[in-house]
């Protein structure tokens, strides 16, 4: 019987992309509270739009953090110094509003005289975790595609070559399926912001005849469809053009729609949150599974309720790739899902969570959650 052909599309955003900026100002928050207090309780999120950037949410810590000077250090990292451009770090106007952590929530996380490592969630609700073997990343091969081509802008454009890249960009890459596996990428578009100085030739050449035959590697081929700047010019971007908001971004972080997700963002939360911390261990959990060839996709659902360290319910679905009772069995045997366990296992008490915050937080290398050691 013939297999069913379809074609998926993921979607990638570079750092200067208005939501991954919100998302980067928000992790930078945290990790400036985590290097003077690794027990800080962080909860904000970011607003950025013209010249205004708004941090609002709540925290608990002992270090003294700056905002505006936390701001102004992500957006010269980003690229946006052109004081020409109404969003640029020098002139962007900082307005924090945060309170501290309930007093609720934080009691039901840590209450008195419990053992640390039984610490409660900080919130209910599900986070999946999902992996799958059709790329060296382990992610959904348009998913992974895509931030191949994000990463490598934002890469040219830190190096100031070619000059004219500007810090907003996005990349869709769409793959054909026969069945499960891909067969061919059938079309790539691209948005790239420019100088005003810079004709499409110039752009479309880059991305057309240096992005894609090297990023896409075995995937390039003649005839692929490629749309770079479909809607002509891109001069101005970032937050002077579109509002950014954290969390709007939450399948560029994840598994680029192909799999299932809990609805919680990452970006702006200490690991006591399992919006982060569980879909991390999850994460780890179903690469595992996939690396150790008990399957070829692997999804893991961990569900929890506030103020309770261990998951009401943890799931398994293998998709027919593999038996799900023995991936549940070793994840059973290996993964700790408390959310101290995880902390500790995964080292979530110290900062770095700003460097994760765009071209996605899976298929990358240097973090524990993609680290398979069982």
């Amino acid at each position: 019987m013939a297999k069913t052909r379809r074609i998926y599309t993921s979607e990638s955003v570079t750092a200067g992309h208005p939501d991954k900026v919100a998302d980067q100002i928000s992790d930078a928050i945290l990790d400036a509270h985590l290097r003077g207090d690794s027990q800080a309780r962080v909860a904000v999120e970011t607003l950025v739009k013209h010249d205004q950037v708004v941090i609002a949410g709540e925290i608990t810590s002992q270090a003294e953090v700056h905002p505006a000077r936390v701001v102004r250090d992500v957006l010269h990292r980003i690229g946006y110094r052109d004081p020409h451009d109404p969003f640029h770090a020098n002139g962007v106007e900082v307005r924090p509003i945060v309170f501290q952590q309930s007093h609720e929530i934080d009691h039901l996380v840590t209450p008195a005289g419990q053992d640390p490592m039984d610490q409660g969630a900080g919130d209910q609700g599900m986070m999946f975790g999902y992996a799958t073997s059709e790329s060296p990343e382990r992610l959904p091969l348009p998913l992974a595609l895509a931030h191949r081509i994000t990463r490598r802008l934002d890469r040219d454009r830190a190096a100031g070559d070619p000059r004219w890249l500007r810090p907003d960009g996005k990349a869709q890459v769409s793959v054909l399926y026969e069945g499960d596996d891909p067969v061919r990428v059938e079309s790539v578009v691209v948005a790239v912001q420019h100088s005003d100085d810079c004709e499409r030739e110039t752009f479309e050449q880059y991305v057309k005849d240096v992005v894609l035959p090297q990023e896409l590697g075995i995937w390039y081929r003649d005839g692929l469809i490629v749309r770079v700047n479909a809607k002509g010019l891109f001069t101005l971007g970032g937050p002077a053009a579109d509002a950014g908001l954290t969390g709007r971004k939450i399948m560029v972080d994840t598994y680029g729609g192909l799999a299932r997700h809990g609805g919680g963002a990452f970006s702006g939360k200490d690991a006591s949150k399992v919006d982060r911390s569980a879909a991390y261990m999850a994460r780890l959990a179903a690469r595992t599974v996939v690396d150790h060839g008990l399957a070829r996709r692997c999804e893991v659902q961990a569900a929890y309720a506030i103020g309770v360290s261990r998951p009401v319910s943890i799931a398994v679905e293998t998709f027919r790739t593999g038996p799900p009772a023995r991936a549940m069995r070793l994840i059973e045997k290996e993964f700790d899902f408390r959310p101290a366990a995880i902390v500790e296992r995964l080292g979530l008490d110290v900062p770095g969570f700003e460097s994760v915050a765009s071209g996605g937080h899976f298929g990358r290398e240097g973090v524990a959650w993609e680290r398979v050691g069982v």
